[in-house]
């Protein structure tokens, strides 16, 4: 049997992005991301899989092992407060500007990261998610066969007209992280009813 996922970005989907976030220490999650995340869990059974881009290293702002720290502070706060967790975090650490155009192919909007964790964790990627606050992150889900929310915290008329240019439509535009979990398990109920 092959298992749901729900994809998301990590830096301004789950935790306050300052820009290139490298103090673990200053992790602080985003409004109402606890609660979405065990409600998700409750009603999908789901694997929650982090999918990220973190050129900070190819840029030489931190190490890959602060990132490794920051993603198990993630938890740490989530188990902290009696919320489900992300059972894995996939993340590339290179940049086309930075690092050679190969080791570069990992980075979102490609879908390599979602293929290598639908692999180890036998995902069905047509039943599954892919959130985040990025316009990469709605063209990483699509190339990847996954449903997509895009997280707009402001007006995000950038966002718009972004998604306009390359002709994208996520399947659902959400003001923040509790309305984007409302969302999935909605649609989740509606495909399994």
């Amino acid at each position: 049997m092959k298992n749901i996922a729900v994809f998301l970005d990590r830096d301004n989907t789950l935790n306050f992005d300052p820009g290139y976030l490298n103090d673990p220490e200053s992790v602080k999650l985003l409004p109402g991301v606890g609660e979405g995340l065990t409600k998700l869990k409750s009603v999908l059974n789901c694997k929650f899989i982090v999918i990220s881009n973190q050129s900070g290293v190819a840029r030489g702002f931190y190490t890959e092992e602060t990132i490794i720290k920051i993603n198990n502070r993630i938890n740490e706060l989530l188990f902290g407060s009696g919320f489900a967790q992300i059972d894995d975090f996939f993340y590339c650490i290179h940049h086309p500007e930075f690092s050679d155009e190969e080791k570069s192919k990992c980075r979102k909007p490609s879908p390599q990261m979602v293929f290598d964790a639908a692999k180890k964790y036998l995902i069905n990627l047509a039943d599954s998610y892919f959130a985040g606050d990025a316009v990469s992150d709605v063209e990483c889900g699509k190339n990847a066969g996954t449903k997509t929310v895009l997280l707009v915290y402001d007006e995000g008329d950038s966002k718009r007209m972004e998604l306009a240019v390359k002709q994208l439509t996520p399947d659902f535009i959400a003001k923040d992280f509790s309305e984007c979990c409302n969302f999935i398990i909605e649609d989740f109920k509606g495909k399994n009813n």
